[in-house]
């Protein structure tokens, strides 16, 4: 009997320190996947153009497919890499992210660009919906989800700093910290394609849903109906506005604690010395007021970084990545029976 009893006692401290990876793999999940919210902003604002000009029957299905190419691109490419580099080139981390942040600034300064441009601007283009619908949603689905891989390996890249940030110093080593890492990169990947794509597919349906209320009901239901309808537009503007802000920010947030990292540290005390100078200033809102300033200061610099990178970008950039990096993905994708 005391031997069923100190198994059962056994049992059920494994079982607590289950319960407890479970939570611990959660919360740094939740942590990790705040931290890529700007990419996270930014995938969900752009990814709603992919469907723009389908028939309204073909919106699900494309972003289901889409949804599906995101998951593969994070879970069979991307977070494999993601645990590789942690386990024998740390080092790499930060020059990566720091990569990403550029990546993050380039986009939202090419955004803020195009709003900007001259009417016929060469950069100021439209792809137009002619042809096969059949073909043009394949290059269309083939397109989104090659944009994912960009906006997904920089999500992973900042969910694996923010872990290996987190577990230093808590003592696991070996096979407990790669199940942990794994762990918490597995529910990221997860968790973060759910909300992006289950928040584009109520965007791009809302429209209908709007329509489909006013066209069935009268008096109340049929004005918030109408008022689905008038709102939308709106709110895929704002979207996309806060989107290309949520990136700059965060691009150059990462710029500047990047080059931090690898020593250079006067960007970093300025700017935290502004927060502070301000913060002083309005001690009753403290904390906002430096969350602010620092974050105008690091838009600021990612949108002048973001700039600078159109040019080379357009001339260097993607020429050499058209070159390598499509053939790679596209080689990946059918060793596990996918095409790119």
């Amino acid at each position: 009997m005391a031997g069923l009893i100190a198994l059962l006692d056994d049992v059920a401290g494994i079982a607590k320190v289950a319960a407890a990876s479970v939570d611990d793999v959660t919360g740094m999940a939740a942590k990790a996947g705040a931290k890529a919210a700007g990419a996270v902003i930014d995938d969900a604002a752009v990814t709603p153009k992919y469907v723009h000009g389908f028939d309204a029957k073909r919106e699900l299905p494309i972003i289901w497919k889409i949804a599906k190419g995101s998951i593969f691109n994070k879970v069979v490419i991307l977070l494999p890499i993601a645990l590789l580099l942690s386990a024998f080139a740390p080092w790499l981390i930060a020059p990566l992210l720091m990569l990403g942040g550029s990546y993050l600034c380039f986009e939202g300064a090419e955004k803020v660009y195009h709003a900007i441009s001259p009417p016929g601007d060469k950069h100021d283009h439209y792809e137009g919906g002619k042809g096969d619908p059949a073909k043009l949603e394949q290059t269309k689905v083939a397109g989104a989800i090659k944009t994912d891989f960009i906006l997904s390996a920089e999500i992973m890249t900042i969910a694996l700093n923010e872990v290996t940030a987190l577990m230093a110093g808590g003592g696991l080593v070996g096979a407990a910290k790669f199940a942990t890492e794994a762990g918490v990169l597995f529910v990221v990947a997860v968790a973060i394609t759910v909300i992006v794509y289950g928040s584009v597919a109520l965007i791009v349906k809302a429209d209908d849903v709007g329509v489909a209320l006013a066209k069935n009901n009268s008096g109340l239901i049929a004005s918030i109906g109408r008022g689905i309808v008038k709102f939308m537009p709106g709110f895929m503007k704002a979207l996309t506005i806060i989107g290309t802000a949520a990136m700059i920010w965060v691009g150059g947030n990462i710029i500047v604690h990047g080059l931090s990292e690898m020593g250079w540290h006067a960007p970093y005390e300025w700017i935290h010395h502004q927060a502070e100078a301000a913060a002083h200033l309005l001690p009753q809102a403290a904390g906002l007021v430096s969350w602010a300033v620092t974050a105008f200061i690091d838009g600021i610099i990612g949108l002048i970084w973001g700039l600078l990178l159109i040019p080379l970008s357009e001339y260097l950039i993607v020429p050499v990545a058209g070159a390598t990096l499509v053939p790679l993905i596209s080689g990946v994708k059918s060793i596990f029976g996918r095409s790119a």
